[in-house]
């Protein structure tokens, strides 16, 4: 049986990993279909703290998955379909291949994916004027027209953010009015450099000749048109799916699929098992604060394995 076991292996598990690697509780780690997470889908990182130039995403979690293999991490490409949780444990986790783990302690960390708009345009521009991620790829489009995509509270948020850099933000929204809470509606109002195309579905991101993106190809549901907006980035702000489908109906979730946890600890509803990352945390969904809440995790399951012991 295994002590502790981390399931994902983005900034939040891989950082679990580093920290129970050193407090020798040789923790299995189980990357599932992404390894990496998803900054091995970006390219330049440049607000993880401590370096200076910037990092490449790929390599960031290469070193991260390095250093935890340093301190004697564990590391297998499996993904977990199922699951059979017991309060204090033992926790039953079914991997792809039919093999079942045991193990006292379960990090989860499995972390979240965005909606995708579902255009082969789209993601064959990805990285390439595509984001996902304002806080993340804003500053690479400075002083051309930037468009987002969404109406609630994260697109408003975004275009605000990204107004700072663009000549301009075009936000696309499919109804006729926001879904966004009214203060962020009226900062969305107030701001000058936003402009809004209303009853809008976005039909194909246009530069994938040129590979970059030049400009979006709206359709108006009310008109029926079609209509060509340049711009110079696109920006998908219409939510993100928690990896939380092997944990339904054990782990208490909210309404979207994230975990909760009993803040400030990172403990779930269930003893011996915790969260970390973007999978239980749809505010910030960045990679320093998810490796934050994976070193939290880590101790958890530390202290808690010790308690059991004592």
């Amino acid at each position: 049986m295994e002590q502790l076991t981390i399931v994902g292996a983005g900034c939040a598990g891989l950082t679990a990993a580093i920290y129970a690697s050193r407090a020798n509780l040789n923790p299995l780690v189980l990357t599932g279909m992404l390894p990496g997470g998803q900054l091995t889908q970006t390219t330049e990182v440049e607000n993880y703290p401590g370096f200076p130039e910037g990092i490449f995403g790929f390599d960031l979690m290469e070193a991260l998955k390095k250093q935890a293999e340093r301190f004697g991490s564990r590391i297998r490409g499996e993904q977990v379909v199922s699951a059979q949780l017991a309060p204090g444990g033992p926790h039953k986790l079914t991997l792809g291949n039919g093999e079942i783990v045991e193990t006292r302690a379960l990090i989860v960390a499995t972390g979240a994916s965005p909606r995708y708009l579902d255009l082969p345009s789209e993601q064959a521009l990805r990285n390439k004027g595509v984001s996902y991620c304002a806080t993340c790829d804003g500053a690479f489009f400075r002083d051309v027209p930037i468009a987002v995509i969404g109406g609630g509270d994260s697109a408003v948020e975004e275009a605000l953010f990204l107004a700072r850099f663009g000549s301009k933000v075009i936000l696309v929204h499919r109804r006729d009015e926001l879904r966004a809470s009214k203060i962020m509606q009226k900062r969305a109002f107030a701001n000058q450099k936003l402009e809004f195309c209303w009853n809008s579905t976005v039909q194909e991101i246009l530069g994938v000749e040129k590979g970059s993106v030049t400009g979006i190809r709206v359709l108006n549901k009310v008109s029926g048109q079609s209509t060509d907006i340049d711009c110079g980035a696109v920006f998908v702000a219409i939510g993100h799916v928690p990896n939380t489908a092997a944990y339904q109906g054990q782990l208490d979730m909210d309404d979207n699929g994230f975990l909760k946890v009993d803040d400030p600890h990172t403990s779930t509803n269930i003893e011996g098992v915790f969260a970390a990352g973007d999978c239980s945390d749809h505010v910030y969904q960045q990679a320093v604060t998810a490796a934050g809440m994976g070193c939290r995790a880590a101790i958890d399951a530390e202290r808690w394995l010790g308690q059991q012991e004592g």
